[in-house]
């Protein structure tokens, strides 16, 4: 009798166990790596690298409702941001990365701009992309030429009215500084037909507007197929939007480093390049990347990468000198 009491609790406990363990092993299997990232920023050709077991989280950091994409990063395990976003993130909520052994493949324009960051941001950003802002220009190919030697064109009479910027005063202002004119700021802001960021495409496609100055990666898909459009990058240097990755898992940091080193594969870098994506790592197939000696109207030449040059955080002295200086170039 006590016996087979004795056999049928064990068979109820090894019941329970068995039980926990599937519980368990369910749990595990439902628990994804979540990554949030700023969608429209990134080519297709980079979001096909994330692996397929983990969960995308789109963030906008321009939204109405700020709560929403805190939550989002407060949930995720590794957020990717572009360096125009880097005040809205709250360093406190991110661990060390590049205490990695990663931090070793990182070539120097990727190491001399993390010097740029103070300590504590830096040891939690790791780059993962460079995308060079282009001209794009339609129906126009009288402009072609002088476009590719010098951004001094954009103040030409026949684009007045007629140019899409960025929505940021930042880069208007560093381009100004590259044309060779009095007054380069103003002159330059009143050949403006909008300032726009996220539809400058469909503007420049389907308006009077002849010249867009957008991020590579955006237009690359409508180069294809649309012949108006002509891609040119001045060899005096583009401004660089910078993208890092931050990580806030306690996950082993495998996962992490198998799904940096994939990119190393020719295939994947060959993909993200003609997406206008740049892997900022030190090895010699992506340096090539940055040193072709021609003119090339599919890529920045080896002068261009020289000239170009990427945006820091601002201080809080800087950010009041740029509105002063914004503003000031709208008086008459």
């Amino acid at each position: 009798m006590f016996s087979k009491f004795s056999n049928r609790r064990k068979f109820l406990n090894y019941g329970k166990l068995s039980f926990l363990f599937l519980l368990n092993s369910c749990s595990n299997l439902s628990k994804k790596v979540i990554i949030g990232l700023q969608n429209s920023f990134y080519p297709k050709s980079f979001k096909d690298t994330i692996p397929k077991d983990w969960k995308q989280e789109k963030i906008n950091f321009g939204s109405i409702q700020p709560q929403k994409y805190r939550n989002i990063i407060s949930n995720a395990d590794f957020v990717l941001i572009n360096d125009g976003w880097i005040n809205n993130i709250n360093f406190a909520e991110f661990e060390k990365i590049n205490q990695y052994p990663l931090i070793k493949n990182l070539d120097k324009r990727s190491i001399d701009f993390l010097g740029s960051f103070n300590e504590n941001q830096r040891s939690k950003l790791f780059p993962v992309g460079v995308i060079p802002y282009t001209i794009i220009i339609k129906n126009n190919k009288e402009l072609i030429n002088s476009a590719r030697n010098s951004w001094d064109f954009l103040l030409s009479k026949k684009l007045t009215g007629k140019i899409i910027f960025p929505q940021s005063p930042r880069i208007i202002l560093s381009i100004a500084k590259k044309i060779n004119s009095h007054n380069s700021l103003k002159k330059l802001k009143s050949q403006a037909m909008l300032f726009d960021d996220k539809n400058m495409l469909n503007w420049l496609i389907n308006s009077d507007a002849c010249v867009a100055i957008v991020p590579y990666s955006l237009c690359s898909k409508y180069l294809k197929i649309d012949p108006r459009l002509s891609l040119v990058f001045p060899s005096q240097g583009v401004p660089l939007m910078w993208h890092f990755l931050l990580s806030r898992s306690n996950l082993n940091n495998e996962i992490l480093i198998k799904w940096i080193k994939s990119f190393e594969n020719k295939s994947i870098v060959d993909k993200l390049v003609n997406e206008g994506w740049y892997l900022p790592f030190n090895s010699d197939y992506l340096q090539n990347k940055y040193k072709s000696e021609l003119s090339l109207i599919s890529s920045p030449s080896k002068k261009c990468w020289e000239n170009s040059w990427s945006f820091p955080v601002l201080t809080n002295e800087q950010r009041i000198n740029l509105e002063n200086s914004w503003h000031k170039s709208l008086t008459p």
